[in-house]
Parts: structure tokens; sequence; C-alpha cells
């Protein structure tokens, strides 16, 4: 079997240095056993010296079964394009996505866990468990995703890590499966890629037995966005989530009537956040319809059903 890696990176200089050859030694469990690995690292118009040292690196690890691609981008096209362009030039059965700022806990046989639910035709995605190392330095379990519809909106949190469903699956510590992958037709944020494989009837799950650090605080996000970009793209994500996947009639109704209330309510607190991430889905808007209409021929799962697995356990 033939699995690739794609690796986004932006400015990732020093964590490359330190995660990417723990990165390619785990990838080399499988050559072991008979499987071909393929790493795809894209690079999204880095300014620091990310190439040169991602070549280097690549040019250390001569493994028989392993394949080494580096793709440079000519301009900046953040985190989704980036992976989708690496998703698309890899010709492996199995994707797994990493972030740089991610590396396995230990050299062992890390990724087998994980594949396993593959057996099963059905499986879309597997995510990791992520020993999330905090600003204060404070460790926390994350990787298994909850959510609940609340005025109008999806609101989505991190879940206890001691169950194996999930309501989605990071696009930074997780594993595909190709084929569904490309009929999906990839990537616009990882929580409406999830959403929209069990609205196809597709499968998903966490597994706690994949641990990964993840050093959030080093990543390209915290050092290229400000808090107040970052906080933009979350609410256009929250938006166009809704008028991509919402079919339920009553949860679609409940967000055309309470938009006008968030709109107001932001502005009388001077959050132009809101507003500005409203507007940026709405530029969006008409390749948002066509891939509506699009999706909607093949979903065969109702919304509330999906998120009725997780009521018990969300925001309140």
């Amino acid at each position: 079997m033939l699995i690739s890696f794609v690796i986004p990176n932006f400015n990732g200089e020093g964590i490359l240095k330190k995660n990417l050859p723990r990165i390619i030694e785990a990838a080399g469990k499988f050559t072991k056993g008979g499987d071909k690995i393929q790493i795809i690292l894209v690079d999204d118009c880095s300014s620091d010296n990310s190439v040169p040292v991602i070549k280097e690196i690549f040019n250390k690890y001569k493994e028989e079964n392993m394949s080494f691609r580096l793709l440079e981008s000519d301009v900046n096209r953040g985190f989704s394009s980036t992976v989708n362009r690496g998703a698309k030039e890899a010709r492996g059965e199995i994707l797994i996505l990493l972030n740089t700022d991610v590396y396995p806990e230990t050299n062992k046989d890390f990724f087998s866990h994980a594949l396993r639910y593959f057996d099963d035709p059905n499986h879309f995605a597997v995510g990791f468990m992520d020993k999330s190392i905090e600003e204060n330095g404070n460790v926390v379990l994350r990787g298994r995703g909850v959510g609940k519809w609340k005025r109008g909106f999806l609101l989505h949190r991190r879940g206890e890590v001691d169950r194996k469903n999930t309501l989605w699956v990071s696009g930074g510590s997780s594993v595909f499966r190709k084929a569904m992958w490309d009929e999906l037709g990839g990537m616009w944020e990882d929580i409406d890629l999830s959403y929209r494989a069990q609205k196809h009837g597709y499968t998903i799950a966490f597994e706690p037995k994949c641990v990964l650090i993840h050093e959030h605080e080093k990543g390209a996000i915290k050092k290229s966005r400000s808090h107040f970009s970052v906080q933009v793209i979350s609410y256009r994500n929250q938006v166009q989530f809704v008028w991509l996947n919402v079919t339920d009639t009553s949860l679609f109704l409940s967000h055309i009537c309470w938009l006008p209330f968030h709109v107001l309510n932001t502005l009388s607190k001077g959050d132009f956040a809101f507003l500005l991430g409203f507007f940026s889905a709405l530029v969006r808007l008409p390749v948002i319809l066509q891939r509506r209409a699009q999706n909607r021929k093949r979903n065969v799962v109702p919304d509330k059903e999906i998120l009725d697995e997780f009521v018990t356990e969300t925001i309140a």
C-alpha cells in the first residue's frame, strides 16, 4: 500500500528542523512492513529559510520505499489551499495530514492504530490525539470535537478524549481515505469537510492511541496572523459552514432569523470581526451555493441525526 503524508509549511524553519526528521522516522516504520511512503511538503511562499531546510532534511534520508517531494507556491495561499495542493499531488490510498508544529510522541508503530479503521470501506477519516502545549505551558489533550446548534450556528468545542466518536477531525493531525477526499472535493476547512462526509453517509473517528505533541504557539497561524484576523476567519467559516451544509429547514430558518441579532449585537459591542467575517462569506456566496447544490445530491444523513449524537456533552 502507498501512504501519502502531506505537510503544509509557512515560515516554519525552526520547527521543521526539529519535527520533520521525527515525522520521517515515524513514517519509515511502514517501509519495514513493505508499505511505500510518499512525503509531500508544500511550502506556502515562505520568506524564511524553510525551503533550503526542507531540501537539506530530505537529502539526508534515502529509503528504498520512501519518496520525497517539495512543492513551492509563488504566492501565499493559506492553509486549506496549501493542503489541497498537496493532496492533489498525493498518489497514496491513504492520506495523512500533519502540521509542522506536531510530531509523534514516540517512534513506535504510531499510525497503525488509525489505519485499522480503513478495513471498513465506508470509513473516511481518523483524528489523532493532540498533547497540546498551551501558551501557559499546560498540556491539554485535544483531538476530539463536539458541537451544538445554538442561536443559528453550529457552536463547536473540544470534546473529552475518553470516547472515539467525534464531530470532526483536525486538518493538521489526521488521516483520510484519498478516494473519498477527492470525491468530496477537498477541504475548505476541517469541520466542514468532516461534516460533509458524515452527511454523505461516511464515518469518522477519534483514535486516542495515536498521540502527537502539538506546540500550538510555534505554529504559523500564531506567528503570522493577529488575533483579530483569526477571529474574522473563524466567523467567516461559521457562516459559510451553515450556507454550505445545513439543509434541515428548521435549523436553516433559525440561522436566518438570528443573523440580524448577531450583526446588531456585535456592532453594539464594537466587534467588527463578525461583520467582516459575514461579508467575507457573502463574497463567496456564488461558489458556496454551487457547492451546496452539489452536496445536496449526495446527502443521505439528516443534520439532526449527526448533531443529536453530541447533544448531552456540548455547550450549555
